[in-house]
């Protein structure tokens, strides 16, 4: 397994577009290609990309931003965007790109990690709390969960 930093490897962000477009077609594919292109000599350390790679083939994503069209921009950074193939759910990967959110965001100097979701009983198991609900630009609402990095 292999967490790939776009960051690190601009030369895959073509593929990580294409890979958070095809991964989170809900969200408009120009969001995903901006952030990214953009976060590859951004000034600050966020935003961070990543892909996981088995064998030579990407099979998961995810991001660690400021924000992640949330109502509470007093938190940060948000891990974001988790995404794991169907076909490779149930192996903990998504552990994988949790760790290395967490371990970017301690060696940036944050003290906590926060993700939005509507799932229940998932990031429990990585030691988030839920601490409140959020709203979002578009009318909905997602439970706050948030990782103390020790």
């Amino acid at each position: 397994m292999n967490i790939i930093s776009i960051r690190e490897n601009p030369e895959y962000k073509d593929v990580a577009i294409k890979y958070f477009q095809q991964s989170w077609p809900s969200v408009l594919p120009k969001i995903y290609e901006d952030c990214i292109t953009h976060s590859i000599e951004a000034r600050n350390f966020l935003p961070q990309w990543y892909l996981l790679e088995k064998r030579d083939k990407i099979i998961g994503c995810a991001g660690l931003i400021t924000n992640d069209f949330i109502s509470r921009g007093d938190l940060y950074p948000w891990i974001c965007a988790i995404f794991i193939d169907e076909k490779h759910r149930g192996n903990a990967y998504g552990s994988l790109l949790i760790e290395k959110a967490r371990t970017d965001t301690k060696k940036a100097g944050f003290g906590h990690l926060y993700l939005c979701t509507s799932h229940i009983g998932f990031y429990e198991k990585y030691n988030f709390e839920y601490i409140g609900q959020g709203y979002h630009p578009w009318g909905e609402e997602s439970r706050i969960y948030e990782l103390e990095i020790k």
